[in-house]
């Protein structure tokens, strides 16, 4: 996953969106403690920022050396890279002991993960019981339906070939996504709850958003260009189309899975 995203580390900080507070409110009322925190495919380090208001201690891991040097340095957040793959040795040498986290996060990144691997991983370095999982993602985002339309058409024609069979897992809001965990305390189900978080941008950031991602430089390597001339003027005429060129509020929807270990950590 790491090698999708190396080349364009600095479009990634640059353009992708934040997450809302309401987001991360939720999650902690979850959290039965808030000592511990591991963001898991931290990036450029976005959600570890915010969790570092809420807890004590945040260990942000990557396989991306590149997007770890994009992260904002904060003293209570430690960026540790690690491989694809981390054994249960390597959990307890390199970021924490047995049943001592209170919560494991998980932004825009599960889809990449080696799921069996990963959730025994989350079992058994949460706290039992109650230690909480929260894994999101944010889908397309929405502007107006004149840029919504080009989008549509582009997003599902011109790039749909170059995205990674995981990526359906995003299109799906992580609904269908294996997800084996009990319901946090107040909840029917493990979700996918519904939040959203906006950006304001013009149509250069827009192009950047569009280029930080993963089947962008897949095309890219091929030697597709999907950001090309006749695309670009399609979606210069929808921005305008509303009156006037400059700062729209774009709109990305998001879905959270969240749940919590029982007493058993297998």
């Amino acid at each position: 996953m790491a090698n999708l995203f190396i080349k364009q580390s600095k479009q990634y900080v640059v353009a992708r969106p934040g997450y809302p507070e309401k987001l991360f409110q939720f999650i902690a009322s979850k959290a039965a403690g808030h000592d511990l925190a591991w963001d898991v495919g931290t990036g450029s380090g976005q959600a570890a920022q915010s969790l570092a208001e809420v807890f004590k201690n945040v260990v942000a891991t990557d396989t991306s050396r590149k997007q770890l040097e994009c992260a904002p340095k904060l003293p209570n957040v430690r960026y540790e890279h690690t491989p694809a793959v981390l054994t249960i040795p390597e959990i307890e040498r390199k970021l924490a002991p047995e049943s001592s986290v209170d919560l494991v996060t998980v932004a825009q990144a599960l889809h990449w993960l080696d799921l069996p691997s990963f959730y025994e991983q989350v079992k058994w370095v949460l706290k039992k019981p109650n230690g909480v999982i929260a894994a999101w993602c944010y889908t397309v985002p929405r502007v107006n339906n004149n840029v919504d339309t080009v989008f549509d058409r582009f997003y599902s024609i011109d790039v749909e070939p170059y995205w990674d069979p995981a990526r359906k897992l995003v299109d799906k809001k992580y609904s269908t996504i294996d997800f084996p965990f009990e319901p946090v305390t107040g909840e029917g189900s493990t979700g996918p709850f519904e939040f959203a978080t906006e950006r304001s941008m013009n149509l250069d950031d827009f192009f950047t958003y569009i280029s930080s991602w993963s089947a962008y430089q897949t095309a890219k390597d091929k030697g597709v260009e999907l950001l090309n001339e006749d695309v670009m003027e399609a979606f210069k005429q929808a921005w305008i189309a509303d009156g006037g060129d400059g700062q729209k509020v774009v709109n990305y929807p998001i879905s959270l899975r969240i749940g919590k270990v029982g007493n058993q950590h297998c």
